[in-house]
């Protein structure tokens, strides 16, 4: 296997991740913020007045709200890339 063949699976395996990790955020409601990647100023006007900002950086934008659908709405709103935030894992903390 060759280095450009390495770099190909790899790239392959982190959108197949990635890609994962939306249709999950899309079809679930689990996490209690979104994180969207990338967003543009147009998205940032266009963000509904139910959700709130939570932080925003020039690379991600993160969004808390009490509607069911918000990966939907924030697709809707423009956004490319939506994935949970917030999450707890796999392991709780028991005291």
């Amino acid at each position: 296997m060759t280095i450009k063949h390495s770099i190909r699976a790899f790239l392959l395996t982190l959108l197949a991740w990635i890609g994962l990790i939306v249709g999950v955020t899309f079809f679930s409601n689990e996490a209690p913020f979104a994180l969207v990647l990338f967003p543009s100023k147009a998205f940032l006007e266009q963000v509904p007045d139910d959700i709130s900002v939570i932080s925003y950086t020039q690379f991600s934008l993160t969004l808390a709200s009490d509607v069911t659908d918000l990966p939907y709405q924030l697709y809707r709103s423009g956004a490319w890339i939506v994935l949970p935030a917030g999450l707890q894992g796999c392991f709780t903390n028991s005291s």
